[in-house]
C-alpha cells in the first residue's frame, strides 16, 4: 500500500478544494488534493459564471486570478425583464460601489489547477474508491485506488469538498447531522452559444410563459436558460424553438434583438435548495456543495463555496500554527450565517421571478407587487444589490 502524510487532505478538485488548497498553502500548511475524476473533466464541466467583488478578489489576492483579472467581465448593474419592459438596477450605486466580474467557473477551475501543478502540489486525479477512516481520531486517513494499487494518505484534517454526491458528508453518521431540503416544481433548459452576448449585463426575465436568464461566459460565448417543467426532455426542443422561445421571454422587439448562434450544448437543470447542519464531524470538514445547495437564480454557488474555505483556512491556520482551537470550533456558526442568509436570497429571487404552476391569483399579485416594488423602491434596491455583490466576509 503506497503511504503519504500531509496536514490537510483535500477531497475534491473544484473552486473550494482548490483555493483552500492554496490559502493553506500560504500558510504554511500541506496539503494532497484527492479527485476522483480526470483533469479533463473536471476542467470542462460547464457551472455558474458570476463571482461577487470579494469572491472574485479573493482569488486574485492570493496569485491565482491573473487570467480572471485580465479576462473578467466586469458588470456595475443587472437588467430585469417584467413581461418584456427592461429595468436596470444599478449594483454599483446601491451596493457601496461594488461589481460583479463574469468568468466562467470552467475556466476559473482549469487556471487553478494550472497554477497548482505549476507549483509543484499534489493533485491527484482519477482517486478512485475514497475511503475516509477515523476522522473523529487525531490521525485521520483517507484510502483511495489509483492504477491498480491501494494508497492511503494519512493526515491531520479532512477538508470534504467533493459536492452533494461526494464520499465526505455520506461519511458522517445520520444522527450527526441535519439536512434541510426544498425542491422548486421546474427546472432550467440551459445552453451555451457561440454568439457574442446580446446584452451588456445579464438579464433576468419574469415573463408570462416562464423564467428565462440572459448571461454569458465571455465576449464569444452566451450562456441562456428558459423555465420549463421537471419532466421537459432536452431533446424535445429543436435550436429554433430554444431562440423562438428565449426572444419572446427576454422581450425581443424593434428596439433590442437577440444574437442567434451556433448552440454547443444543451442541459437540464432542477432548482432545488439543500443545507446540512453542522459542517464538521471530528476533525472533518465539509465545504461548497458538499454542505449546500442554492438555486442558481442568485448566482451564490461558488461564491458561498469560497467563503467557506476562507473561514476554514483561517481555522486551520489558527490550530496549526497557534494552537488555537476557535475558528475550527466556529466554522459552521460562520458559514452557515452566510449560507442561510445566501438561501433567503436565493428562494427570494426564484420565488418572485418564476411561473408557480401551483399559485392561485393572489400569489401571483403579490408576486407581482413585490418585483414591482423591487424596480421603484431604492432601499429595496439597495439590498438586493448589497446581496448581489456580496456581503462583507466575516472576520
Amino acid at each position: 500500500m503506497g503511504q503519504q502524510r500531509t496536514d490537510v487532505c483535500i477531497i475534491g478538485c473544484g473552486p473550494a478544494g482548490l483555493i483552500l488548497s492554496q490559502l493553506l498553502k500560504l500558510a504554511g500548511i500541506d496539503s494532497i488534493i484527492l479527485e476522483r475524476q480526470s483533469r479533463t473533466y473536471v476542467q470542462g464541466r460547464i457551472r455558474a459564471g458570476v463571482l461577487e467583488e470579494g469572491a472574485a478578489q479573493t482569488m486574485i489576492d492570493i496569485g491565482m486570478g491573473e487570467r480572471l483579472k485580465k479576462h473578467r467581465m466586469l458588470h456595475d448593474g443587472v437588467v430585469i425583464s417584467l413581461d418584456g419592459q427592461r429595468h436596470r438596477i444599478d449594483l454599483k450605486k446601491h451596493s457601496g460601489g461594488r461589481q460583479i466580474s463574469v468568468y466562467g467557473q470552467h475556466d476559473s477551475v482549469r487556471d487553478m489547477i494550472a497554477f497548482r501543478l505549476a507549483a509543484g502540489d499534489p493533485i491527484i486525479f482519477e482517486a478512485a474508491d475514497v475511503v475516509l477512516n477515523e476522522v473523529k481520531g487525531d490521525t485521520p486517513t483517507a484510502t483511495y485506488q489509483k492504477d491498480g494499487e491501494t494508497h492511503q494518505v494519512t493526515c491531520r484534517y479532512i477538508a470534504g469538498c467533493d459536492g452533494f454526491h461526494g464520499v465526505s458528508r455520506k461519511t458522517i453518521p445520520d444522527d450527526e447531522i441535519t439536512e434541510y431540503h426544498r425542491a422548486f416544481p421546474f427546472a432550467w433548459l440551459g445552453i451555451m452559444a457561440e454568439v457574442a452576448p446580446s446584452s451588456d449585463e445579464l438579464i433576468y426575465a419574469r415573463h408570462s410563459r416562464g423564467f428565462a436568464l440572459h448571461s454569458m461566459r465571455s465576449q464569444t460565448l452566451s450562456r441562456l436558460y428558459l423555465q420549463v417543467p421537471l419532466d421537459t426532455n432536452v431533446d424535445d426542443w429543436s435550436d429554433e424553438q430554444i431562440w423562438d422561445e428565449l426572444d419572446i421571454r427576454l422581450g425581443a422587439d424593434e428596439n433590442w434583438q437577440l444574437n442567434r448562434g451556433k448552440i454547443i450544448q444543451k442541459d437540464l437543470a432542477p432548482l432545488r435548495s439543500f443545507v446540512v447542519e453542522p459542517m464538521q464531524y471530528g476533525n472533518l470538514f465539509l465545504a461548497g456543495d458538499a454542505a449546500h445547495i442554492v438555486p442558481p437564480t442568485g448566482a451564490k454557488g461558488m461564491n458561498l463555496a469560497i467563503a467557506d474555505v476562507r473561514a476554514l483556512a483561517s481555522g486551520l491556520d489558527k490550530k496549526i500554527n497557534h494552537n488555537d482551537p476557535s475558528g475550527l470550533e466556529e466554522y459552521s456558526a460562520i458559514c452557515l450565517r452566510r449560507i442561510w442568509n445566501a438561501q433567503r436570497f436565493s428562494w427570494w429571487m426564484t420565488s418572485m421571478l418564476h411561473q408557480h404552476t401551483d399559485q392561485d391569483e393572489y400569489q401571483q399579485r403579490i408576486q407581482f407587487s413585490d418585483l414591482e416594488h423591487l424596480l421603484s423602491s431604492d432601499s429595496y434596491k439597495n439590498v438586493f444589490a448589497e446581496n448581489y455583490t456580496g456581503l462583507p466576509f466575516e472576520v
